[in-house]
């Protein structure tokens, strides 16, 4: 049995999980980037992990553009005089019985994300054509896909066929009372320090209205919480955290620069 990481719920999204695992429906989460998806799912897999009877039973894939079929399902490979398959990750977790996430599902080529469609129907089954072989899906497997619907253009989109076989979770940013006490938890800045930055959080995805494209993620509030933890002056520690690691655009930056300053003073 693993360790559990930390995840404080929002809402009902672990009775809901929990739910689909036990009628094995494979699962959507969506929400913007660093609001605690994929923490929710190692929370989550720690937390069934007894039920799958299966050690260390998530296996996790960062989708990408260049990501192919092979890379999830498995290739030949040569090894000394002879060539032999190799499983890729979702096939690994299809036999074992494991999680299988995919983070960032729209990031994969559309050829590739196809591919899981008999995986998440009455089916169950991973067909892999170059060994003409048709596995069924391990009992306890779970597929759990998810993206940031703020990403979403005309070229990068979740096909409708596929987010149709989904439940879907929503996910967002946490209220600021539980925002300050997972920035807390995670960062070990004092609860005071963790709320201001909670705040900080709040205010700055306002700003989203003023042409920041994205707001800032929890992720990086705790960064800046790790920074004031080890003595970093806080304006500077925001600064390195957050006002330049969301935007290059020196107007957006001197706004947050300016909240930061309400918040924490000159």
């Amino acid at each position: 049995m693993t360790e559990i990481p930390y995840y404080l719920p929002i809402g009902d999204e672990a009775e809901i999980f929990e739910a689909a695992y036990e009628c094995r429906l494979p699962v959507l989460l969506k929400g913007p980037t660093g609001c605690g998806k994929t923490r929710f799912v190692e929370w989550m897999a720690s937390r069934l992990e007894g039920n799958s009877g299966v050690d260390g039973n998530l296996i996790t894939v960062a989708c990408h553009e260049d990501l192919t079929g092979s890379d999830l399902v498995g290739r030949y490979l040569i090894k000394g005089d002879e060539t032999i398959w190799v499983d890729g990750p979702l096939t690994q977790a299809v036999r074992r019985g494991s999680f299988c996430y995919l983070d960032e599902i729209v990031e994969a080529r559309k050829d590739t994300t196809v591919l899981i469609h008999p995986l998440t129907d009455h089916r169950r089954i991973l067909p892999i054509d170059k060994r003409g072989e048709i596995i069924e899906a391990a009992p306890e497997f779970l597929l759990v896909i998810s993206y940031n619907p703020g990403y979403q253009s005309v070229l990068k989109d979740l096909k409708h066929s596929t987010r149709q076989r989904f439940v879907t979770i929503e996910f967002d940013y946490p209220p600021r009372d539980k925002e300050a006490q997972i920035v807390a938890h995670e960062s070990g800045v004092d609860v005071d320090t963790a709320m201001d930055l909670a705040k900080l959080g709040e205010k700055v995805r306002h700003l989203k209205a003023s042409g920041l494209e994205e707001g800032v993620s929890t992720r990086l509030l705790i960064y800046a919480g790790q920074l004031i933890a080890r003595k970093i002056p806080a304006r500077r520690a925001c600064e390195v955290a957050v006002s330049k690691s969301l935007t290059d655009d020196s107007e957006s930056q001197r706004a947050i620069d300016e909240v930061v300053c309400t918040i924490f003073g000159t």
